[in-house]
């Protein structure tokens, strides 16, 4: 059972949420909360495999709650998707780089907000939608010099897997590209996690487009 909790500032947005998520065999909704504090002291009671995270929102916003629940080593089992209503919205590629697994358009189908919570839970990042990697270009790119310096201790083949991780591909279609074991695609991208210090590929994707790695509009 997927434990859920819902963190949004609007009644109805929960109850939608709850309702959806509520009718689902393998979901269970534990919690909810009208603002960043109340979430954050909910997730800390629950300890969630998701949560829901509403960016803007009273008291605490949803940015700084995300950072605080993704540098809580005792909730390093909760991960946490940011829900918008802006494709574009500097909060979120502010959450991604804090360590949100990923976002959620609030008008998405109901069905792909099911899926995302299914994903998340089950490990992956939330990058199969084009719109993360949309955000991120937008924020990561144009805002300063690359900093390559996260690439020095990669070897060069660590450093095609994060480009092609940037790019959105999952294991298998990387271990394909550079014609490879899928297990040892899967080493390489461990292997990032621990040099770059990364939670998961969300970060890393954010990595690839900092260090240069990934250029806005090329693939």
């Amino acid at each position: 059972m997927i434990s859920v909790v819902l963190a949004d500032d609007q009644t109805l947005v929960r109850a939608g949420f709850r309702a959806l998520l509520g009718a689902e065999d393998d979901i269970e909704v534990v919690g909810e909360a009208a603002d960043g504090e109340a979430a954050l002291a909910v997730v800390r009671r629950e300890r969630p495999d998701v949560v829901l995270m509403d960016i803007r929102m009273p008291c605490l916003d949803g940015l700084r709650a995300t950072e605080r629940v993704t540098a809580d080593p005792e909730l390093a089992g909760t991960r946490v998707i940011v829900l918008t209503t802006f494709e574009l919205d500097e909060y979120v590629f502010g959450a991604l780089r804090a360590g949100a697994a990923g976002f959620l358009l609030k008008d998405m189908e109901p069905t792909e907000v099911v899926d995302a919570v299914r994903v998340v839970a089950g490990g992956e990042a939330l990058l199969a939608p084009r719109l993360t990697r949309r955000v991120i270009e937008a924020f990561a790119c144009g805002q300063a010099p690359p900093d390559t310096a996260p690439l020095e201790e990669l070897t060069p083949r660590e450093r095609e897997v994060l480009t092609l991780v940037g790019q959105g591909l999952n294991n298998a279609e990387i271990a394909d590209r550079l014609v490879l074991s899928p297990l040892t695609a899967k080493t390489h991208v461990a292997r990032l996690f621990m040099k770059l210090g990364a939670r998961d590929r969300a970060q890393l994707v954010v990595i690839a487009y900092e260090t240069g790695l990934v250029v806005r509009g090329r693939r």
